[in-house]
């Protein structure tokens, strides 16, 4: 009972500091905030240990992680040490090990960057990646990641790689592109993988404007590489020559595909062997 009155404090002094207002998600960071003696956010003094018990209660609760970061640096700071890490530990347990099993106590690109993947569809603008084609970015509730599947967007002789991909996030009738789905995913150990060694071979050149939606990386794109197999489109249920991703250089992956109708899918699948 103590412990849960300690608790209750704390994070009622944390969103007594925030200046947001919650429902309508409107956000003011304080970049010029060093955390000093003086700074609103020292009020109450709390400490790191503090904050995770307060945020291992809400367990992790991604938006609340969020608004906190935008409070000042020192919060934003711990956000991207402790708390989006835990978020991704959390949420996708296993996959996290395997990113985390080569040795590395850091994921490609932060935890941050991780955890908006996880959650979110980034959608596309008018004139952006996908050129004709304007979603907006929104949350999703909850989405699989295979490594399996990520097996299906590699070349043969870039298949000993890790890579992890969602199933795709479906937009349907979109206009004259049909039905429409975002896919993403990570690499794992990136650096060193075989494609991106495959990618600098061919002189493949990264995107002059656009960056990755999620750390902000430049990208490379699979399609002028040439570099997508039959098989990614069979895996995601989509037509042939519609299929196209980007990979940043922090090994993220974002790509769209137009979706096969449903019974055309089902019976690509049955006939075909991914």
């Amino acid at each position: 009972m103590l412990t849960k009155i300690v608790l209750g404090q704390c994070w009622g002094f944390i969103t007594s500091s925030i200046p947001i207002i919650l429902g309508d998600m409107i956000l003011t960071k304080q970049y010029r905030c060093i955390h000093s003696t003086s700074c609103q956010c020292m009020k109450g003094q709390l400490s790191e240990d503090v904050i995770f018990l307060v945020f291992q209660q809400l367990n992790w609760n991604p938006k609340l992680i969020a608004t906190l970061s935008c409070t000042c640096k020192w919060f934003d700071d711990l956000a991207k040490r402790v708390l989006w890490k835990e978020f991704c530990k959390t949420r996708a347990p296993k996959m996290m090990l395997d990113l985390q099993s080569s040795g590395s106590h850091s994921v490609d690109g932060n935890w941050r960057a991780l955890g908006k993947l996880l959650i979110y569809c980034s959608g596309c603008t008018k004139g952006g990646l996908f050129k004709g084609v304007q979603i907006p970015g929104h949350f999703v509730y909850r989405t699989r990641f295979s490594r399996t599947s990520g097996k299906s967007f590699l070349l043969p002789q870039c298949r000993t790689d890790v890579l992890y991909v969602s199933d795709p996030c479906e937009h349907l009738d979109v206009g004259d592109e049909g039905d429409v789905g975002f896919f993403r995913g990570i690499f794992k150990s990136f650096s060193v993988s075989k494609v991106r060694k495959m990618l600098i071979k061919r002189g493949a050149h990264l995107h002059p404007t656009e960056v990755c939606p999620y750390c902000k990386a430049k990208l490379w794109s699979m399609l002028q590489a040439k570099m997508i197999p039959e098989s990614a489109s069979c895996r995601l249920g989509s037509y042939e020559d519609c299929v196209e991703y980007y990979v940043c250089l922090n090994g993220h992956v974002l790509g769209i595909c137009t979706l096969l109708p449903l019974s055309d899918s089902e019976a690509a699948a049955s006939e075909v062997d991914c």
